[in-house]
């Protein structure tokens, strides 16, 4: 903490239990303070006379103002502590963390009112079956928004991930069918993730499965409909499996033609050329269409040895030049045609 003096106010756990969190994971410093506590007035009264330089507050939902009779987590009392928090931290000038919970649908619990109040939202999320946790800005007051942060959980905490490109897709399997890299960007850093699709005779006749993990469903069927419109294939008897390998979520249209690669090279039972790397989004017409940030995902993808690129023609210069970085072979499609045609 460099010298700072931090108080953390922990209303869930004792403080013997963040004891032994803290000796396991070798936290060793001589400014940090405790306390187990949930009674708003007391955390307050015991903030002002040990006047920290940062306080932290856990959770809120468990932290309730004598002022009211309704029990902690509820709306009133939510409103009342964020608000005495806010209050004794711009008045005296304190950087302050509030931890709240967030519901099953991934959104703050609690009255809406408590984002308004905070200068900065983060959501720290991941899925338990994975090492690694994310740290996602949501709001910020002070700089730009839908940046990331990726961690990865050991024994002795979570440590930052220096190449989250590396780290989602070093488990790829090369020479398979269905598996394409594409570049996606989280707020201003590129992350490179793996998609791979499945596609496999159907026992349900007349009733397919199209199953997604961590792309969007409706733009994935969309998607299913063009290929079989533009490129002649039909899936009425096959089941569709579309995964992002690593657990993450892809929301940006970007990934349009890494996700019809996919499925057209699990149909051909044909793998990608090596060391590629799929861009582009689609329209309805079949036409890829022009993306942001190019330069940005290809020099993350040579900088991790990918050699090829394919991506639309609308992103190279008018003047037919293939190549945007020394060393690494840029192909241009107009259309998905052409697309599958440069790819097998």
């Amino acid at each position: 903490m460099n010298g700072k003096k931090v108080l953390y106010v922990s209303g869930e756990e004792s403080l013997s239990q963040i004891k032994m969190r803290g000796e396991r994971i070798g936290i060793k410093v001589n400014s940090l303070f405790l306390l187990s506590e949930t009674n708003l007035e007391r955390i307050i009264e015991e903030t002002e006379n040990l006047k920290p330089d940062i306080f932290i507050l856990d959770s809120i939902q468990t932290i309730f103002s004598s002022k009211f009779s309704s029990p902690p987590g509820t709306i009133s009392q939510v409103r009342e502590v964020a608000n005495q928090v806010f209050y004794y931290a711009k008045s005296n000038l304190i950087p302050s963390f509030i931890i709240g919970h967030i519901t099953k649908d991934g959104t703050l619990a609690g009255p809406k009112a408590l984002e308004h109040i905070v200068d900065v939202v983060l959501f720290f999320e991941g899925d338990r079956n994975h090492q690694y946790r994310v740290l996602r800005v949501l709001k910020n007051r002070f700089g730009p928004v839908s940046e990331l942060g990726v961690f990865e959980m050991k024994s002795e905490g979570l440590t930052p991930v220096p190449n989250p490109s590396s780290f989602f897709i070093e488990e790829k399997v090369s020479n398979e069918p269905g598996s394409v890299i594409f570049c996606t960007l989280k707020g201003s850093r590129p992350l490179l993730v793996e998609i791979q699709a499945l596609i496999s005779s159907s026992p349900f006749v007349g009733n397919p499965r199209r199953m997604t993990v961590g792309l969007d469903h409706f733009r994935t069927s969309m998607l299913l409909a063009i290929i079989e419109k533009r490129l002649g294939y039909s899936f009425s008897g096959d089941d569709i499996y579309l995964n992002v390998a690593g657990g993450l979520t892809i929301e940006e249209p970007a990934s349009d033609l890494a996700v019809i690669s996919a499925i057209v090279s699990s149909v051909k039972n044909k793998p990608l050329p090596p060391q590629i790397v799929v861009l582009g989004e689609v329209g309805l017409a079949g036409e890829i269409r022009s993306i942001i940030q190019l330069d940005i995902r290809l020099k993350e993808a040579f900088s991790l040895g990918f050699k090829k690129a394919l991506v639309p023609m609308s992103n190279l210069s008018d003047s037919g030049e293939k190549k945007i970085i020394d060393g690494m072979e840029i192909y241009g499609a107009k259309n998905i045609r052409e697309a599958i045609n440069i790819l097998f």
